[in-house]
């Protein structure tokens, strides 16, 4: 390998690790806004109150100002459903055309307001993060022709991401949509680990290989799998927490998780289960893995972060869900599927090496 490609790699691992961690920190960001119920901050997209710098009070605004965004926000949302009709997505469509909360009309706030537009403005700054990784991918064309192509998928994920953060706010935060956001950022998430993990793999061909049975990758994608549809079912409780809230004016704290009902406690003893499979996974990997190999370490990060993020949890379940803990517990359970989905990705380089040597 040559001075210049080696740079090449160098430059695109930095940039590639950078706007991975400038994500997940948009996601926390995301937490905050969620848990300072600012997600209409801003009630039209992709500029705020008709500005590009959002205004501070509301004397700057007219007086029909309310009446002005709904009425934007009804003929985005008219567009929409047709697009969805047209698609075949006849159900959802009609979801949408006939929610009557889209029709609440909010309230300015300033706070609120210049918290959603913060967190829009990192929604543009990982936007031009994600442009400096495809275009240092391309550097890489003649090494890994799949590094530039998958950096150009997260760049149409990471625009069809923001256009559907534009329909969560036409749609007044509706529920469904709130979730699908949510994916689709972790799904942005794993494409960019993918393609830096493949950029390292250029660069490690004389790594340490291990006998590591196909077993420990398995059950780590049971965990994953599963791990998934407790980010999904977490992201419902919240949808229906934000629901009393609202009801309950943002107070009572303490009577929010007693009002959730079903979804909650399946949400909180499914931890259980997914604490069973991954100390199962852990036993494994402290048993088949050399002890300073990635995976042994990263193995370690995981269980660290499952522990945090179920203790998290449960101060949320127990001390009357504080606001500052919200964002902190999504944080986590996206931490938690980055890693495992960079686990999983290095065991199958381990169990590749292991079928190709045979």
């Amino acid at each position: 390998m040559n001075l210049s490609t080696k740079k090449a790699i160098d430059s695109f691992r930095s940039v590639s690790t950078f706007t991975v961690i400038a994500v997940y920190f948009l996601i926390l960001v995301g937490g905050i806004v969620r848990s300072t119920g600012s997600g209409m901050g801003c009630p039209d997209w992709p500029k705020c109150f008709g500005s590009v710098v959002p205004p501070t009070s509301v004397d700057q605004l007219p007086k029909n100002y309310q009446d002005i965004y709904l009425d934007q926000r009804i003929a985005k949302n008219e567009r929409f459903v047709a697009t969805l009709e047209k698609l075949g997505f006849k159900n959802a469509a009609n979801k949408i055309a006939n929610d009557k909360s889209i029709l609440i009309k909010e309230e300015f706030n300033a706070t609120k307001t210049w918290i959603e537009y913060l967190n829009r403005l990192l929604g543009v700054v990982i936007g031009l993060l994600i442009l400096l990784t495809v275009w240092k991918s391309f550097q890489l064309w003649s090494v890994d022709r799949w590094i530039p192509i998958y950096a150009v998928v997260s760049l149409v994920l990471v625009l069809f991401t923001g256009w559907i953060g534009s329909i969560v706010v036409s749609t007044n935060l509706l529920t469904w949509m709130i979730t699908f956001h949510m994916l689709l950022a972790l799904a942005l998430v794993a494409v960019l680990l993918y393609i830096r993990h493949r950029s390292e793999r250029l660069q490690s061909k004389g790594g340490v290989y291990m006998d590591v049975p196909s077993k420990v990758q398995w059950v780590l994608i049971i965990g994953t799998v599963l791990m998934v549809f407790q980010v999904v079912l977490g992201t419902q409780v919240r949808e229906q927490i934000d629901q009393i809230s609202s009801s309950l004016g943002d107070m009572l704290r303490g009577e929010w998780v007693d009002r959730v009902g079903l979804k909650f406690l399946i949400h909180r003893s499914f931890s259980l289960v997914l604490l069973g499979i991954h100390v199962l996974y852990f036993f494994w990997a402290f048993r088949y893995t050399v002890r300073s190999s990635k995976v042994n370490l990263w193995s370690q990060v995981l269980m660290l972060v499952l522990l945090l993020e179920i203790a998290s949890g449960l101060g949320m379940a127990y001390f009357g869900i504080p606001a500052f803990l919200q964002p902190i517990h999504l944080l986590l359970g996206s931490l938690l599927l980055g890693i495992q989905f960079t686990l999983i990705l290095q065991l199958r380089d381990q169990i590749q090496f292991k079928l190709n040597t045979n």
